[in-house]
């Protein structure tokens, strides 16, 4: 598939009405879990793409070139509105954010599986034994608040067990800057990658940013607070990723070829019907976007879109599946790993004085106030062990009590 050779319609045309924009929503109780986190992607990739379009905007003085992003990014926004509408009106806040965890642990682990660059692969593996954490804690918190089990809303593909400790994740902001890739030598998959990736965890970070403050009680809220921050982390990181030599134009070109990859991609495994028409009708208006992008790159900056994406065939297409095996592997070898600015080491191998420790005893003055250990401190201290859904044992020795929260993994 190449969308750069589809037929494109008029960009005008697919406005929607308000009955096309809030018409179906899943049903909670009989929905594929995978279905709902191909919801959350690509609610963050329509964020991340109307986002980029408003800051583009706002560097611009052209107002004909501004006109033209405004339509787009109208057409964009609807998107994003229908698709955050497909979530039922009875899923609660706790439930969603399983699925937006269940996202990121699986989204991550089928990313890195598939990465050829060898840094971008370190910074997936390394956020995923992080995400794949936070997905326990709230997992503990939504049986402990309201006795669902996690382990039914995540289809059973996914465990949930501990990772590396989010106690353990709060670093110096120094340490989450890393190289950036080149979008001239880069394979088409790694540009995909990154930007899939950063997208889908900016949507995570806004999410928890947003609801924490309307969750309804202190245990929750502060939760939330705590991988919130987590997930800015993992933001800045995945953000420092991305090629900032390239042009606002060529930037433009790239979102809107990722967004047709994506939806594409969930039109192939959507099971549900409904939903499956309408990555198909994403994806008729994504071309039409590409192809105004491209039509913007060659008149501004004289530039064919070959020059920016050389092949526009789609690589392998995204498809979100159960990674426990992997998830397994990278837990066993490297949940003792930290970020040491451009690099990931062995926390023992950091000295006394490096940045990762300083910040450490700054945020985590004391382990008692740390919101994610009080959560299974809490569900240890009222059921007499932790919830988890494990395949088998935990790979690491030192996660396999069930008894006790591991705060030093990672970490001492």
């Amino acid at each position: 598939m190449n969308p750069f050779k589809e037929k494109s319609t008029k960009i005008f045309d697919s406005v929607r009405n308000w009955k096309e924009l809030y018409d179906y929503s899943y049903n909670k109780d009989e929905v594929d879990p995978y279905t709902k986190t191909r919801i959350i992607l690509m609610n963050g990739t329509e964020y991340e793409a109307n986002w980029f379009s408003h800051q583009f905007s706002r560097n611009c003085s052209d107002n004909e070139l501004r006109r033209e992003l405004a339509l787009s990014r109208y057409i964009e926004k609807q998107q994003q509105k229908k698709i955050s509408t497909l979530k039922p009106i009875n899923e609660t806040v706790l439930e969603t954010t399983i699925s937006y965890e269940q996202l990121a642990v699986d989204l991550t682990a089928g990313l890195a599986k598939s990465e050829p660059d060898v840094n971008v692969k370190s910074a997936l593996d390394f956020a995923l034994l992080e995400d794949f954490d936070h997905l326990y804690r709230y997992a503990d918190l939504l049986e402990m608040e309201h006795g669902i089990l996690a382990e039914n809303l995540v289809g059973k593909y996914t465990e949930i067990m501990p990772g590396r400790p989010t106690i353990s994740h709060h670093r110096h902001p120094y340490d989450n800057i890393k190289a950036h890739i080149d979008s001239v030598s880069a394979s088409p998959i790694t540009k995909l990658n990154v930007a899939i990736i950063t997208a889908a965890e900016q949507q995570t970070m806004n999410y928890y940013m947003n609801i924490a403050g309307f969750y309804t009680s202190d245990i929750g809220r502060r939760l939330y607070q705590e991988i919130g921050l987590v997930e800015e982390e993992h933001v800045t990181q995945y953000g420092s990723l991305l090629d900032p030599t390239m042009t606002w134009l060529e930037n433009l070109l790239c979102h809107e070829y990722t967004e047709c990859y994506l939806y594409y991609s969930c039109f192939e495994y959507e099971t549900d019907p409904q939903i499956k028409k309408i990555w198909e009708q994403h994806f008729m208006q994504e071309v039409a976007h590409l192809h105004k992008a491209a039509e913007l790159l060659r008149k501004y900056e004289n530039k064919d879109w070959e020059e920016v994406i050389p092949n526009g065939e789609f690589p392998k297409l995204l498809k979100l599946e159960p990674n426990v095996n992997y998830v397994r592997d990278i837990l066993a070898r490297t949940a003792e790993n930290t970020s040491n600015q451009e690099d990931y080491v062995n926390v023992s191998s950091l000295p006394d004085a490096a940045e990762f420790f300083r910040f450490q005893s700054k945020i985590n003055k004391s382990a008692n106030d740390v919101p994610s250990h009080v959560v299974i401190k809490n569900y240890i201290s009222k059921n007499g062990e932790d919830y988890r859904f494990e395949t088998k044992q935990n790979p690491l020795k030192e996660l396999q009590d069930r008894t006790k929260d591991n705060i030093t993994v990672g970490r001492k």
